[in-house]
């Protein structure tokens, strides 16, 4: 799978549904940084369009228990990749999404500035399916060729640790390094990543 982002920042072969919950990066900030996140709503559950409707400030609280906890929240990445490996993306990667929250990487602080994040549908603690980590790699190559800027991946908890576990023991940093043709130095650099499979 090749995708490519043009120059206003979209993904070719994304479904796009803007996301009101983004703004535009500090001037002159380069994009250096690809963040990997999960999230299913309800936890667990791959179906419907939940979170769609909370990257567009339209999830329903009485839609379900859960969803009265962060309905309220007004959050966004720029991409989401379905179990199935459909990307859609809700802000243009030019502009700065709210995926990352109180963070640091490289001793700087406010990812969002100077980052990507990629939402993938799933948890901690359920293996990732196939198709997701095609299109995770692709689109990973995809953003390292508009963006030549870019010179780490990694996840939520690495650059969130003890507030975020994203995502998880479940995901395979060396299969991800493999697909995405990714340096050890890049998927690295900064933090060790561990986990069940094996990735130093």
């Amino acid at each position: 799978m090749r995708l490519k982002i043009d120059a206003a920042g979209k993904c070719d072969r994304a479904r796009f549904v803007a996301s009101p919950n983004a703004d535009e990066r500090p001037a002159s900030m380069p994009i250096e940084l690809i963040v990997v996140h999960n999230i299913s709503l309800p936890p667990a559950v791959f179906e419907g369009d939940a979170v769609e409707r909370l990257f567009t400030n339209r999830l329903d609280p009485n839609a379900h228990p859960y969803f009265a906890q962060i309905a309220h929240l007004r959050v966004s990445a720029h991409f989401f990749i379905r179990r199935d490996g459909e990307v859609i993306q809700f802000v243009e990667a030019d502009r700065r999404a709210w995926h990352a929250g109180a963070s640091q990487w490289r001793g700087r602080q406010r990812c969002n500035d100077f980052s990507v994040g990629i939402e993938l549908e799933g948890t901690d603690e359920l293996a990732y399916a196939d198709a997701q980590y095609v299109s995770l790699a692709a689109l990973i190559r995809a953003l390292r060729r508009a963006y030549p800027t870019i010179v780490g991946v990694t996840g939520h908890e690495h650059i969130a640790p003890g507030r975020k576990t994203d995502p998880g023991p479940s995901f395979d940093w060396t299969r991800l390094r493999r697909m995405a043709r990714l340096s050890h130095s890049m998927l690295n650099c900064d933090a060790t990543l561990t986990n069940s499979h094996g990735a130093p």
